[in-house]
């Protein structure tokens, strides 16, 4: 989803199959047209290649925070088992470290879980007072959107809309935020 500070001209190609959608993505670079986004109501395998977004660095974040998780819970359990509360059972050592893998394996997973909700809601620039640009309705049941921003295009507007209805566009509107 997009994110504005409410101004701004698309141009919204509606299209009603997602491989006609895929294929119109080619061919409207090809010409030259920089696209904003293609909003679908499934994920679309290839889209983000063909759209020329790069590699998601998601899994990097998602290894630092389990780490974190890792180290936090091992730190956790030693302190407490050694220091704040040592229970010496049967000549046992204080810090038995296979006792606490499941402490270990569940902290590690709620930081990483938490780590990645933050990470999302960061990335994607949610929040209580954003207002999300929404360029068709349909895009959430079963249409597929293609949105041009018309400033960021050398393209007049007349010519960006025969390239999409050529593409495969079932129809092609114009929104202004």
């Amino acid at each position: 989803m997009a994110y504005t500070n409410g101004n701004g001209k698309f141009l919204v190609g509606i299209y009603d199959d997602d491989d006609v959608v895929l294929k119109a993505v080619v061919k409207v670079k090809e010409a030259g047209v920089r696209i904003h986004e293609v909003y679908t109501p499934f994920p679309i395998h290839g889209l983000d290649v063909v759209l020329g977004h790069p590699r998601t660095r998601l899994g990097i974040a998602a290894f630092l925070f389990a780490l974190s998780g890792t180290i936090t819970a091992l730190l956790l359990t030693a302190y407490t088992e050694r220091f704040d509360w040592p229970m010496i059972v049967g000549g046992k050592d204080p810090y038995s470290f296979p006792v606490y893998i499941p402490i270990i394996f569940e902290l590690t997973v709620l930081l990483c879980a938490l780590g990645m909700v933050g990470t999302f809601i960061i990335s994607n620039g949610l929040g209580p007072t954003v207002k999300p640009l929404m360029f068709d309705l349909r895009t959430t049941d079963n249409k597929f959107a293609m949105a041009i921003d018309l400033s960021k295009n050398k393209l007049a507007e007349g010519d960006i809309e025969n390239i999409l209805k050529q593409s495969g566009a079932a129809e092609v509107n114009v929104k202004q935020f």
